[in-house]
């Protein structure tokens, strides 16, 4: 990935869109709400939503755990078991 540095509140999450990745939130089927994070090749991370879990608390899980992928290979699938 290129190097960037930003100051934002999801700094993963926007150098992941920056690079071609994406992120898609919201209902799939039978779960209310996921989160998922993916390069052009590879899933990076897929969670669900916990109760009482806010929007943005899910954000910031998502962009640790697109992080911890990027540093270090971890992939953290939480809808395929």
């Amino acid at each position: 990935m290129r190097n960037k540095t930003t100051l934002t509140q999801w700094p993963a999450l926007e150098e992941l869109i920056d690079n071609d990745g994406q992120i898609t939130i919201g209902y799939v089927d039978p779960l209310p709400c996921v989160a998922i994070a993916n390069t052009q090749h590879d899933m990076l991370a897929a969670l669900k939503r916990r109760r009482g879990e806010s929007l943005a608390s899910l954000l910031n899980r998502l962009n640790v755990a697109v992080a911890q992928a990027e540093e270090d290979g971890t992939r953290i699938d939480e809808l395929n078991g």
